[in-house]
């Protein structure tokens, strides 16, 4: 475990009433002696004098995200090449990943000092965008939606598994999650729920034409490569960025050697939020 002296802190984007949180955090973790610094943009929104991203990633010993699950997963995937752990305090509801309350926060704090604490390895998807001119690198830490330009038209995705013929996609699109995306826009696709931890990822069609076109589940070593010969397709990044597929280009998808680092306190029990977000039991 580190010896948590310095966090770096983003703020959810337009949210300037975040500001009276953002102090109580700071008085929390001040009150345990540990140094507070703000990113740039958030503390431009609350009027705080901040520090730009990438001196923030080498200089703290953890970021914390205060704001819901998109805060966190932008700032994941914007720190991932820093190697920093990022904790996530939601403003508001229940998250699946920015699990713990602001009022929860002083007995965290507290558990931090003792190094009482652990860090959690999650999967994260390494895509390489073929173009014209230099392939573009990016990382998803939910998922990668290869979808259609227009909604008057479906559109065929040819995948490839570990370079053998796989399948043909043909509907609205494709998603390929994660286990920590599994509970987003796959879910709400029909695809299955998988256990964080764990080193596989899912393919999901998005309404397909063929119902025999059903979500499959493939380890982690296997890399995939998806193509669309007939026209070009978007690429949806997070359900945050969006790149352009050309046609006759591919999008070549693996899970990243190097993980992602997400703390919680070390009673968090996954299920239980599982069971919470999803109302099962109930």
């Amino acid at each position: 475990m580190k010896n948590i002296k310095k966090v770096g802190v983003v703020l959810r984007p337009s949210t300037p009433e975040l500001k009276s949180d953002f102090y109580k955090l700071k008085d929390i973790f001040e009150k345990h002696s540990i140094e507070v610094f703000i990113e740039s943009i958030s503390g431009g929104m609350i009027d705080v004098m901040g520090m730009d991203f990438e001196s923030i990633c080498k200089k703290c010993d953890i970021l914390v995200t205060l704001g819901g699950d998109g805060t966190l997963i932008s700032s994941v995937r914007r720190s991932f090449e820093y190697d920093i752990p990022v904790l996530g305090i939601h403003a508001g509801n229940l998250g699946f990943l920015a699990d713990l309350s602001l009022d929860e926060l002083d007995g965290f704090v507290k558990n931090i000092v003792k190094q009482n604490y652990r860090i959690e390895q999650r999967a994260i998807l390494q895509a390489t965008i073929e173009t014209d001119e230099d392939d573009l690198i990016i990382y998803a830490f939910n998922d990668i939606v290869l979808t259609r330009p227009s909604i008057s038209n479906m559109i065929h995705v040819e995948t490839l598994v570990n370079s053998q013929s796989f399948n043909t996609y043909y509907g609205d699109g494709v998603i390929v999650s994660t286990p920590t995306g599994s509970t987003a826009y796959n879910l709400s696709a029909g695809g299955p729920v998988l256990f964080p931890l764990t080193n596989v990822f899912a393919l999901t069609p998005i309404s397909p034409h063929s119902l025999s076109q059903r979500p499959v589940v493939l380890p982690g070593e296997f890399p995939i490569e998806m193509k669309t010969p007939e026209e070009k397709a978007l690429i949806i990044i997070d359900g945050q960025d969006m790149h352009e597929l050309v046609k006759g280009k591919s999008i070549h998808i693996k899970l990243s050697s190097k993980k992602v680092q997400l703390v919680h306190k070390n009673e968090f029990n996954y299920f239980n939020t599982l069971k919470e977000k999803l109302g099962w039991g109930k």
